[in-house]
């Protein structure tokens, strides 16, 4: 073993020991490993060690014959304990990666592609996460979405998607959900999908859509098209206000669009590129007769063409 090795155990005892000083301690503290220690003491403080019958074992050794004796330094010791700690750490975090709750995650200006156990594909939008639970997935598909993401679910148990708005039921098809602030919408790309919105089921099959805001539904005509626009860079609205347009732009672009203009009512239906910032903004401000101006790397202040004026 390595001296700055053995030097690292040796403080890493001294230290679960309780015995160093005030100066030590400060030291170890400022150490960038410290965090880790930290989570090895937690789990060393729930290791028991059975109490010692000392007059059974005083006996015991006086009866017994003489051998050589081996001596174990108090430094191996705590050397022992600090590898047991370590792979009782390891076991519970090879626990938790079995029976613990899954994350993925799509950044804004990022998607994210994954499999889920039963190899169904999963393709999150920007701005999306969702969780779930490996353990015995194939009993009990079901996941939490919040935001927007197109599934191909392979046949199998009933496979279900829980958003804060409604929830999903399919046993094997290709659909797309999407729950963005009190907006919830669902598309059907291929098979038959089940949608519980304010306890109310709708059933839905290929081509069709179904949609709701603040508890009313919104008509969205039948498609032909064979999976989201999304996913070939393009954001397609039916019936968005400003607000929820805005928070596409960020979401997709990883940006901040700063309104400055009065709310419209005016509902924007349409597409608009997703992979050039320059087009959609343009497009944006066609729609809306608003002006959108850079003012820093990341930042766009929008104002209305008559405030320019």
């Amino acid at each position: 073993m390595k001296s700055e090795d053995m030097n690292e155990n040796y403080k890493l005892a001294k230290w679960l020991s309780g015995e160093m000083t005030d100066e030590e301690l400060a030291a170890f503290k400022a150490e960038p490993d410290f965090a880790v220690f930290e989570k090895i003491k937690h789990y060393s403080a729930a290791l028991e060690t059975p109490a010692l019958e000392e007059q059974k074992m005083l006996s015991a050794i006086v009866s017994k014959p003489k051998t050589p004796v081996k001596t174990v330094s108090l430094y191996q010791h705590w050397v022992f304990r600090v590898a047991a700690v370590a792979v009782l750490v390891l076991g519970f975090f090879f626990t938790f990666q079995i029976f613990g709750t899954a994350t993925e995650i799509a950044e804004n200006g990022q998607q994210n592609r994954f499999s889920l156990p039963d190899n169904s594909e999963v393709v999150m939008n920007a701005g999306s996460e969702i969780e779930y639970k490996k353990w015995n997935w194939s009993n009990n598909r079901q996941l939490t979405l919040n935001g927007e993401a197109y599934f191909k679910v392979a046949k199998g148990q009933k496979f279900e998607v829980n958003t804060s708005l409604g929830k999903v039921t399919v046993l094997g098809t290709q659909f797309n959900v999407k729950q963005r602030g009190e907006r919830f919408e669902v598309h059907c790309y291929e098979g038959k999908v089940k949608v519980t919105y304010q306890d109310k089921e709708t059933i839905i099959t290929k081509g069709m859509s179904i949609a709701f805001k603040n508890g009313q539904s919104l008509t969205i005509p039948q498609t032909t098209i064979e999976s989201p626009q999304w996913l070939n860079n393009e954001m397609v609205f039916y019936q968005e206000d400003l607000k929820s347009v805005v928070g596409e732009f960020e979401r997709h672009f990883d940006v901040t669009l700063e309104l400055k203009t009065k709310a419209s009512p005016q509902l924007f239906t349409g597409t608009i590129p997703a992979n050039d910032i320059d087009v959609a903004l343009q497009v944006l401000s066609a729609s809306y007769h608003l002006k959108a101006s850079k003012v820093g790397k990341n930042k766009y202040i929008v104002t209305a063409v008559d405030a320019q004026q």
